[in-house]
């Protein structure tokens, strides 16, 4: 099976939670790697997303630790829309996600 990674950036100015996960992270810019399958047997190249991840990137007492968090592509749309709404409702830049780079 043929794979690739493409990776971009995500910027949130609030607060923020993705998918299930319970911990807050802060504003900032992050990395999002999304990995993804050739989908084979079809005329045309496509690929299929096998995950998604969020790249944190420790501070603190955390400084030097990187986890990488997977959630759904829904679940990152979910939370870029609410940190543009949290942000529009107090006049602040909306976050947006950056062009893919494909790291094939």
């Amino acid at each position: 099976m043929l794979t690739r990674s493409t990776r971009s950036m995500v910027t949130f100015s609030n607060d923020f939670t993705i998918g299930d996960s319970q911990m807050k992270l802060p504003p900032g810019t992050y990395e999002i790697v999304a990995e993804e399958e050739l989908i084979q047997g079809i005329s045309v190249k496509a690929y299929r997303r096998t995950a998604t991840y969020l790249i944190v990137r420790g501070r603190g007492a955390r400084a030097g630790q990187t986890t990488m968090q997977m959630f759904t592509k829904k679940e990152l749309e979910h939370a870029i829309a609410c940190d543009r709404v949290l942000s529009e409702t107090t006049n602040d830049s909306e976050a947006a996600l950056s062009p893919q780079e494909d790291m094939t």
